[in-house]
């Protein structure tokens, strides 16, 4: 080991430095290294592909399988708050500590191999996963699917879930672009779950050029339900009486499916009970998916950070009822289409607060104002911008009254900077300590 990397903060800006793209897709140079480093799993390995979904899709699978007593490791990004958020060993993140030897074995197998900071990251969290020993390992793909690094590992099954507009500097102008892109960490003769209810046909059609055993919301698999329960059917199977998902958001029930589709898909590998079904669901937890903190006001986080994903938290934000104002802290990468955006969840915002974000790579707050004011027909509506999250977030708090909510999204820059002290608990300045209110 290098004798100036000790630390996980150490090896982080090593990485950072070694490539200088941020991102450059190809599995031809992770692949190599990887070859060299023996990175094989033992267990059944589920990836996840999507635009978005893939978080929850993740979480849920973990949550069952756990409730089914198998040792789960997760791989996720990016990370809200922590890296070590990226590695879920039984439901934890892993501890720093445990990373920095298999950043060591990175380094001395790629030789003069040069690794972006995400391919760099990726192999040392497979090699910790691998070195664990898990019964199933499930691995969120990063930004794409046939050319990401995690699709170096050949999947006993593979997830893919909502395809939308996003990265099209790196995947494609359209859909059908982008879903040949995902579709690439199908493999011959396994599952592929597809949980997007109408998916490009380019998913359809490399899953039958390569001989997947392609299963389809809709037609391999379905949902059915009312306010309280829900049910799932599938092939010779069905599950009735289900709780709803413990994540909210109406998007979470098309990615429960898409989640007991794939464990039925493994069930002689991977066989799991009712019971474990429904207690996995029931118990899920994943910060900043539409996820609401009661509080004064009420407090809303969520990575919404492409038009479709906002489409959905403008859906539950209607859903969530009444409140007199509405206050949205809002900060997002450079590269998203800001303008469908703001006009789909604009109505539903009184007062904005664009935050700057800690990386070169966000959009500054300055121009999301003025692409906001420049677009905005609402007279009784307001917006200003601030230096990051937490000062845009006290900026809110300061303005709201205890009825309000405050809703956090954008990137995970701007989640995450709001939960860097933990997740916040709201009073506002209205119901201090001994404020009795009205009598």
């Amino acid at each position: 080991m290098p004798a100036s990397m000790k630390t996980l903060a150490d090896w982080l800006a090593h990485a950072e430095q070694l490539h200088p793209r941020t991102i450059e897709l190809g599995l031809d140079r992770v692949r190599a290294v990887a070859e060299k480093m023996g990175l094989r799993f033992a267990c059944p390995v589920i990836t996840v592909a999507g635009t978005n979904g893939k978080g929850s899709t993740c979480a849920m699978l973990e949550s069952i399988l756990s409730h089914a007593g198998y040792r789960t490791a997760v791989f996720t990004s990016p990370h809200l708050v922590h890296f070590e958020e990226r590695l879920r060993l039984q439901g934890a993140s892993v501890e720093a500590d445990k990373l920095i030897a298999h950043f060591d074995a990175v380094e001395q197998a790629r030789g003069d191999i040069t690794l972006s900071y995400f391919e760099f990251t990726t192999l040392a969290i497979l090699a910790c996963m691998v070195a664990e020993k898990p019964d199933v390992a499930i691995l969120e793909v990063g930004l794409g699917g046939r050319l990401d690094a995690v699709n170096l590992i050949d999947a006993d099954c593979a997830v893919i879930t909502s395809i939308d507009l996003d990265h099209m500097d790196y995947l494609g102008p359209d859909r059908e672009s982008i879903g040949f892109e995902k579709a690439g960490i199908l493999r011959a003769g396994r599952p592929a779950i597809v949980s997007d209810p109408m998916p490009p046909q380019s998913v359809i059609d490399h899953a039958r050029t390569i001989g997947a055993d392609l299963w389809r919301f809709g037609h391999d698999f379905n949902v059915s339900g009312d306010k309280q329960q829900w049910g799932w059917s599938g092939r010779g199977r069905r599950y009735s009486g289900l709780a709803y998902p413990a994540l909210r958001g109406a998007n979470q029930l098309i990615n429960a499916a898409g989640v007991l589709a794939a464990l039925e898909a493994l069930r002689q590998q991977l066989p799991i009970t009712a019971q474990a079904i429904r207690t996995g669901l029931a118990m899920v937890e994943l910060p900043g998916r539409f996820q609401i903190i009661p509080g004064q006001p009420t407090l809303v986080l969520d990575v919404a950070h492409n038009t479709h994903a906002v489409a959905a938290l403008a859906e539950n934000l209607d859903a969530m009822g009444f409140f007199p104002t509405t206050h949205a802290v809002f900060g997002v990468m450079a590269d998203k289409d800001v303008a469908p955006i703001l006009a789909r969840i604009g109505p539903l915002i009184d007062r904005w607060y664009f935050t700057d974000l800690p990386t070169p790579r966000a959009a500054p707050a300055a121009d999301l104002l003025a692409r906001w004011e420049g677009a905005n027909t609402r007279r009784d509506a307001l917006g200003s911008v601030h230096a990051d999250p937490m000062a845009a977030l006290g900026a809110a708090i300061d303005q709201a009254d205890p009825a309000d909510r405050i809703v956090v999204f954008g990137s995970f820059f701007t989640v995450g900077g709001v939960l860097v002290h933990g997740t916040p608990r709201l009073q506002a300045k209205h119901l201090l300590p001994g404020d009795a209110g009205p009598a």
